[in-house]
């Protein structure tokens, strides 16, 4: 059972802030919370909040690196949790996964009106994804490091998966939860909670070359949702 995730963007700026990293994500979430578009300049940003440039670009070159920090501190936030979990160390690979994702989808639960704004505002679906460069690798070596773990255990060389097409596959799964969690209308979100449990066993299933069951099971849940929607 994964640990609630508690950890969210911050909010809260004192009255006389010393400007950090973590308090200028504050203030450009707030921004685009309070009047749903992003800053117009680095330089207004600065103005209207008090600072100088100098203090925005001591910590990121653009807004373009804020926001892929923004995902970063989704990534290590849900890595912290994870780890207050003392069990977590003793759990298989497959329960480490589905810690991992329903975790993280907790935490964007938390800042979901920031995480739909910004996915949605380009109408350019590719533009958008531009801000998970960074978290890409993150999950990807998250992954590779689950799968290099489990082949340590496996005698047979052909019995070993592929540590770039595990962590690969890591990556496009998260993708595809990403984009059901901003479609996902049930209360509490449940729906993306069965799709992450439904995914993970397809995914893990399939490298433990028992794919068949886990694989329709996963596609009728996939069919049935799509025209449940239409």
């Amino acid at each position: 059972m994964a640990l609630k995730a508690k950890n969210q963007i911050p909010t809260q700026i004192n009255s006389e802030p010393e400007f950090t990293r973590n308090s200028i994500i504050a203030l450009y979430v707030d921004h685009v919370l309070q009047y749903g578009e992003r800053p117009k300049s680095v330089y207004k940003f600065a103005v209207d909040n008090g600072m100088e440039e100098a203090d925005f670009y001591q910590f990121f070159g653009s807004f373009s690196g804020l926001r892929e920090q923004i995902w970063i501190s989704f990534y290590h936030n849900t890595i912290n949790v994870l780890h207050r979990d003392t069990n977590y160390a003793t759990y298989p690979n497959k329960e480490k996964m589905l810690s991992f994702f329903f975790t993280f989808f907790e935490l964007l639960n938390v800042n979901r009106s920031y995480v739909l704004f910004t996915l949605q505002e380009n109408k350019n679906s590719m533009k958008s994804l531009e801000q998970l460069k960074k978290i890409r690798l993150e999950v990807k070596e998250y992954a590779a490091d689950l799968i290099e773990k489990g082949n340590e255990e496996k005698n047979s060389r052909l019995a070993k998966n592929s540590v770039s097409i595990f962590s690969e596959g890591a990556w496009l799964q998260m993708l595809f939860l990403l984009k059901y969690w901003m479609d996902d209308n049930s209360a509490g979100l449940e729906k993306t909670d069965i799709a992450i449990e439904k995914s993970v066993k397809a995914i893990f299933d399939v490298f433990e070359t028992t794919p068949l069951e886990s694989i329709l099971d996963f596609g009728k849940f996939l069919f049935k949702e799509r025209f449940a929607k239409s």
